[in-house]
């Protein structure tokens, strides 16, 4: 009989089944996986050579971990992939609130089982996905909420108040055997953190005046962002001390990786009928605007500049796209340089202005847009690539129109004439209308931010001439 067979305490002891604590039970899923090289984080990206060994090295050495970054750096998705180390599956004595284990039950519901029934004592067969906890910290949360408190529905039923089973057992005990998070850490009342110093050192919980004593056995982590400290609260210094690991998190340090990020978050636009074809260079841009906000000196970086504000970024560029596809009436949608001023709502909010007055947050949107596709326009595009069109139009023979709403072959109709200039499209962009337009919008806005080519026009309705 194999371990997950057994219906009873006596066929779970005569299958050999050993019972471990959750960190040592982690710790040897974790020297398995590396040893054999299976992926240990799915989803996670840019961390292999920071984040990802320092959470390895805690869990090997059975430390409790807090996880210390801005919004937006994966702390959750890391905590959660964490559930991945458990067993697939997990006895407990059948009806105990808490996992009782069925080899060393701690609630007196589970004592009194196993003493009444010995080898007969029934067990259920726990899932890995019901061993994990997690509670985002509020000012409102109580000990009750965490640790547990009198159940007044017991103590109508009959039961005294010195009687352990009128007990209500809060999050962290139901959580017995398993991992149990607490999302922005700070934001828990000071009160409220001194009631986890047992649960972190002793490893036992204490509710209200009971002379009872559970040894919990939890995986406990915990995230913060370490700026927010001042404004929303602070973890107590005992509590910091309790966790045997801090690990720091970051943004994407490169362009490349943040678009990865995205290719792999955003929601993937429905076109119907219509093919979505995004060029490289546009990817580039989006990533690059977020970029460049995080080295900005008028964003507030204590509050960050999130990888969601980039992945919403992309799926309004594509939405702005299709919408004139539609209009437009045509089968393909390429999302172009003029789509970028769809950005504003799905940039508001994500960005916090450090010193700017009221309506100055356009104002520096403007400008990170305009520096990244310029940084985008250099690297992607050659002197030689845009010769042709600057000594035609510089001989006069030429003046570009775009519009926001410009069919893509209209647009690219306007450069047909220019010797070998249709070919560089083609080469940037793609052989399609829509890539060659979009090519064409990236090369004239960087021309224009180049104080190559001149600029004139409102609402979407421009001239691109000579100087």
């Amino acid at each position: 009989m194999t371990g997950n067979a057994a219906t009873t305490l006596g066929e779970l002891r005569e299958s050999g089944w050993e019972s471990l604590p959750v960190k040592e039970e982690m710790r040897r899923n974790l020297l398995r996986r590396l040893e054999a090289s299976d992926p240990l984080f799915e989803g996670v990206f840019g961390y292999d050579d920071t984040v990802l060994p320092a959470v390895q090295n805690a869990v090997l050495a059975g430390h409790d971990i807090i996880f210390l970054g801005e919004r937006g750096q994966a702390k959750s998705r890391i905590i959660r992939s964490l559930v991945n180390l458990l067993d697939p599956e997990l006895p407990v004595i059948a009806g105990s609130e808490i996992n009782d284990d069925p080899f060393d039950p701690v609630s007196a519901y589970a004592k009194e089982l196993v003493a009444e029934k010995g080898d007969e004592t029934p067990i259920d067969w726990l899932p890995r996905d019901r061993r994990y906890g997690e509670k985002l910290a509020t000012p409102d949360i109580s000990i009750a909420d965490l640790i547990g408190e009198v159940d007044p529905i017991k103590v109508a039923e009959g039961r005294y108040l010195s009687d352990e089973l009128t007990l209500h057992y809060g999050l962290i005990p139901r959580t017995h055997r398993g991992i149990f998070a607490i999302n922005e850490l700070p934001d828990l009342a000071e009160r409220i953190q001194v009631g986890l110093l047992n649960i972190l050192e002793e490893r036992d919980v204490q509710i209200r005046g009971y002379k009872i004593r559970l040894p919990i056995d939890v995986f406990l982590m915990a995230s913060a962002n370490p700026e927010d400290y001042t404004n929303r609260g602070r973890i107590i210094t005992p509590l910091k001390d309790r966790f045997g690991s801090q690990i720091r998190t970051h943004y994407p340090l490169e362009t490349d990786l943040e678009m990865e990020i995205v290719h792999a978050e955003r929601r993937p636009l429905s076109t119907g009928s219509r093919f979505l074809r995004v060029p490289n260079f546009m990817d580039r841009i989006i990533a690059e605007i977020s970029q460049l906000a995080r080295s900005n000196p008028s964003v507030n970086q204590r509050s960050g500049v999130s990888v969601r504000m980039t992945i919403a970024n992309q799926e309004s560029l594509e939405a702005n796209a299709l919408r004139r596809s539609v209009r437009c009436g045509e089968t393909e949608v390429v999302p172009r340089v003029s789509d970028l001023g769809a950005l504003v709502p799905s940039t508001a909010g994500k960005i916090e202005i450090e010193s700017f007055d009221d309506g100055r947050e356009s104002e520096l949107f403007e400008k990170l847009v305009a520096k990244a596709i310029l940084t985008v326009y250099r690297m992607t595009v050659s002197a030689e690539d845009v010769r042709p069109l600057l000594d035609a139009v510089n001989k006069g023979e030429l003046s570009i129109e775009v519009d926001a709403l410009m069919p893509a072959k209209s647009l690219v109709d306007q450069v047909a004439g220019v010797p070998g200039f249709p070919e560089v499209l083609s080469r940037i962009g793609g052989e399609s209308p829509g890539s060659a337009a979009s090519a064409l919008e990236l090369i004239l806005e960087g021309l224009h931010l180049s104080k190559r080519l001149n600029k004139s026009g409102v609402e979407g309705k421009l001239s691109y001439s000579s100087q």
